[in-house]
C-alpha cells in the first residue's frame, strides 16, 4: 500500500502536537520496543555508528511514526523478524524507499539528520511495508 503525502503528514501533525506532553515520546518509543521486540535490538545493536543511545531511541522514535502512519493507512503492521529486516536490508534503503513509498522517504530525509540513522529508519520501512 502506497501512503500517501496527507497521510504521513497527517501522523508528524499529531506527533508535533503531542511532543508538549513529556510522556507521548516514551509511550510511543515503549510501545514500539514491546511489539517490535526484533527491531529494537537490532537498532541497538548499531549503537556505534548512530553515535549513542539517545540516537538509538531517535531512530526507534522516528520507526514508530512511520508504523503509525502505515496502521492509520489501514495496513496492519505485523511483529518484524529478523529474516525480515535481513531482507529489507539488500541494496541501499533510501533509494528503494524513494521508489516504494516517496512520503515516507521525504519524511525521513527531513527529520532525521545523520546518514546511518537514515538509512536504518528506511530500512525498517522497507520491512514494515513488506518491501523485499
Amino acid at each position: 500500500m502506497k501512503l500517501t503525502k496527507e497521510q504521513v503528514a497527517a501522523v508528524v501533525t499529531e506527533a508535533s502536537k503531542k511532543m508538549s506532553d513529556p510522556n507521548y515520546s516514551a509511550v510511543l518509543v515503549g510501545g514500539f520496543v514491546q511489539r517490535q521486540t526484533p527491531v529494537s535490538q537490532f537498532i541497538s545493536a548499531h549503537e556505534r555508528e548512530l553515535g549513542g543511545a539517545e540516537a538509538i531511541v531517535g531512530v526507534i522514535f522516528h520507526c514508530a511514526l512511520i508504523a503509525s502512519a502505515f496502521d492509520r493507512a489501514g495496513q496492519k503492521v505485523r511483529t518484524l523478524s529478523y529474516e525480515d529486516l535481513d531482507a529489507a536490508a539488500r541494496g541501499e534503503p533510501l533509494v528503494r524507499l524513494e521508489k516504494a513509498q516517496l512520503p515516507i522517504h521525504e519524511f525521513i530525509k527531513a527529520n532525521v539528520e545523520n546518514e546511518e540513522a537514515q538509512k536504518l529508519v528506511a530500512m525498517i520501512a522497507l520491512a514494515i511495508d513488506g518491501l523485499r
